[in-house]
């Protein structure tokens, strides 16, 4: 019991600031240590719970939470910061450092804690536990979470450097990590685009223009710190003309794309990161220079992968969805007939292929068909049109057997019911 006094003692000096702000009442701070008081004797125990910890730390944000309120309710004159303006955000950090000390293996434990310490604004505190002391990355190298707390904290803070220095450490331990490349990838194009303001701020879109150490001092103000690509990409001449070109034109995302499909070769890989460059918002120019390069990557690594061929296929398709309102996209447009068309036939010539998937790539391909013809919106004479294709392939020699199989249900009496 020794412990829970002598915590007793500590709070003291900060119950005793926030009654002379009138901020909580004598009754209350009662009622405070008398729940403080609870928590501590419950952590002393022999064998302390986590979620004693948790509960102790929620029960301190929701005290802070209230005395935050109460300030801007009161309208109190700013004065030189006293005990109560910090002590409660202090106590949730103690808290979970005393966590730690028993529960060092509970990464959701350390995520929790790195949350709460950027929810406050304790930037140093962050960078202690991630990336400076590497505290929960020693302990959990193999955790992907970690490494990407830890580079957006660099991030946010203007610190591109050392936020791709997190990522490709914890790349090389956890190569298998779709998440780390994924973030991987929105790094680089958010350093792209932070290229692109930085120059717009130096005023060197002009070709042939350099940069002073002058403009430079002025614009490094409001941006990170060079990095090498940033320093030969602003030399004077045509070597920094091509620098600048390469990472407008998305080389650096390209060669992380890259290194990715060799590390990872998997569909779930090249769909994340389809999915994150078609999202990102960049300019459309390098956007369509990246899905390519993309598309070229998974054609050359996944090749006869059925759900490869899917994707590439049906990639026109994506670009009307991601154009339009979803329910417009199965119009009798021009451009809609075309990427269908395009879709199907670039299906048919593998499914026609006969490797050594060919079940599984005619499965995708029924599962394709199926997929458009149970639209009620697509137009009846495409869906006589798709029909008609599964039944060129059905009656192949030789053709899996599955396809006989969808023809049947699209055309019988009851397909009306897909």
């Amino acid at each position: 019991m020794e412990r829970v006094q002598f915590q007793q003692e500590q709070m003291l000096p900060e119950l005793k600031d926030l009654v002379q702000k009138s901020l909580f009442s004598q009754s209350e701070v009662k009622q405070i240590v008398k729940k403080r008081t609870q928590f501590e004797t419950a952590l002393v125990r022999r064998i302390p719970k986590k979620s004693d910890f948790l509960r102790y730390a929620a029960y301190e944000m929701n005290l802070e939470q209230l005395r935050r309120k109460r300030v801007e309710r009161l309208k109190l004159e700013k004065t030189a910061p006293s005990i109560s303006d910090y002590a409660l955000v202090r106590r949730q950090f103690q808290i979970f450092e005393r966590a730690l000390k028993k529960f060092k293996s509970d990464v959701g434990l350390w995520i929790q804690y790195i949350q709460v310490a950027k929810r406050e604004g304790a930037r140093s505190l962050v960078g202690r536990i991630t990336a400076r002391r590497v505290q929960a990355l020693q302990l959990h190298p193999r955790t992907p979470a970690l490494y990407i707390i830890a580079a957006s904290h660099e991030l946010n803070h203007m610190s591109p450097s050392a936020a791709r220095a997190l990522l490709q450490r914890g790349l090389r331990l956890n190569a298998d990590s779709v998440d780390m490349w994924r973030e991987y990838v929105r790094m680089e194009l958010g350093f792209v685009e932070g290229m692109k303001r930085r120059w717009t701020v130096l005023g060197i879109h002009e070709e042939g223009h350099s940069v002073t150490e002058a403009e430079t001092t002025t614009a490094e103000k409001d941006t990170a710190p060079l990095t090498p690509e940033e320093i030969a990409a602003e030399r004077g001449g045509d070597e920094g003309e091509r620098a600048r070109q390469a990472i407008m034109d998305g080389a650096i995302v390209k060669s992380v794309i890259l290194s990715a499909a060799k590390a990872l070769p998997s569909i779930k890989l090249f769909s994340s990161l389809e999915a994150l460059i078609r999202s990102y918002p960049s300019q459309e120019r390098l956007r369509t220079a990246l899905l390519d390069h993309l598309y070229s990557v998974l054609k050359d690594t996944l090749q006869g992968d059925p759900r490869a061929v899917k994707m590439l296929a049906t990639r026109k398709l994506r670009d009307l969805t991601s154009q339009e309102n979803s329910d417009s996209v199965t119009d009798e447009g021009e451009g809609f007939v075309n990427a269908l068309q395009v879709a199907n036939e670039s299906f048919s010539v593998a499914v026609s292929a006969g490797n050594a998937n060919a079940s599984a790539m005619a499965e995708a391909y029924v599962e394709f068909i199926e997929d458009w013809c149970k639209l009620p919106t697509l137009d009846p004479n495409l869906r006589v049109y798709l029909v008609a294709s599964l039944r060129k392939l059905a009656r192949r020699p030789n053709a899996p057997p599955l396809l006989q199989a969808a023809h049947i249900r699209l055309t019988s009496p009851s397909s009306e019911a897909l």
